[in-house]
């Protein structure tokens, strides 16, 4: 690890960035040339006191998921970002490798305490990774699929049962165009990954609606939407869908809520109580 050639690339990169690239305020009273040291700090999710340290050259080695951080609060381009890693001395991850799958202990405490919401969490393929039982009841036993077959994109396009692929929403079309969007920068940030490859080409191959999808490159990502949910047992569901992004883990943690006392927020805890149990009656 090069303390001294880190310290000068970090500071030299943070004085190039302005308020305005990451969304911030220039404010009144700003001396300092680009983004200040605690807002840096702030988007890449570490403390002040660490990245005043690598600033510094006294700072302990970094992690891969601090250097993650960093890359992305201040900008870096690919070559940049592999820069930082290598004055770091860490080693990059290889880009062939794909999105991460595991999910951080407090990813799965938030989403199983939510227990008047369904939440799951995905990754960048629209994978379901972890789900809270509320989730499974309004949607399906995910445990009981293999892991591709979690695949919300997948589903979607080539499940073979036309009544089930879109899990009762009553106009997906918002929502597809977002998990798509989500595949599109997976695809661009793992361009040799052969699991993403191979999910596009089976898409491409499999469904004529997903191949005009992709090609038109539409490109818009949805953090809010409101959908209906026909559940087969309870009927229809009005429902608020809120996305929110997992710090340096490029997955989404997708939140169903419907309000206090509504029809629907009833219908909610009936599905609580059901479970997964199938409850209609066979002929």
């Amino acid at each position: 690890m090069d303390k001294r050639a880190l310290a000068d690339f970090l500071r030299s990169k943070r004085e190039r960035v302005s308020p305005a690239d990451v969304g911030l305020p220039y404010g009144q009273r700003r001396r300092t040339p680009g983004l200040r040291r605690e807002e840096v700090a702030q988007l890449a999710y570490i403390s002040v006191d660490h990245y005043t340290r690598l600033e510094q050259a006294r700072g302990r080695h970094p992690s891969r998921r601090v250097l993650d951080g960093i890359a992305r609060a201040l900008r870096l381009s690919d070559q940049e970002r592999a820069h930082l890693f290598q004055l770091a001395g860490e080693r990059e991850e290889d880009p062939a490798v794909g999105p991460i799958r595991a999910v951080k202990p407090s990813t799965r405490n938030l989403i199983d305490r939510l227990n008047d919401a369904a939440a799951i969490v995905v990754d960048q393929t629209c994978r379901v990774l972890a789900w809270n039982p509320l989730a499974a009841a309004l949607f399906e036993d995910f445990s009981a699929l293999a892991g591709e077959e979690r695949n919300i994109i997948r589903r979607y396009f080539l499940h073979p049962d036309p009544e089930r692929r879109h899990y009762g929403m009553g106009s997906p079309e918002r929502f597809v165009v977002t998990a798509v969007s989500y595949l599109r920068i997976a695809v661009t940030r793992y361009p040799h990954s052969r699991e993403l490859n191979s999910l596009v080409a089976e898409l491409l191959a499999g469904s004529e609606e997903f191949a005009r999808l992709w090609s038109s490159h539409q490109f818009h990502i949805e953090r809010h939407l409101h959908q209906t949910v026909r559940h087969p047992q309870v009927g229809p569901i009005e429902l608020d869908f809120d996305v929110l992004t997992v710090p340096d883990q490029e997955q989404q943690v997708v939140i169903f809520t419907a309000d206090p006392g509504s029809a629907a927020y009833r219908s909610l805890q009936l599905l609580r109580v059901i479970g997964t149990q199938d409850m209609t009656v066979a002929r």
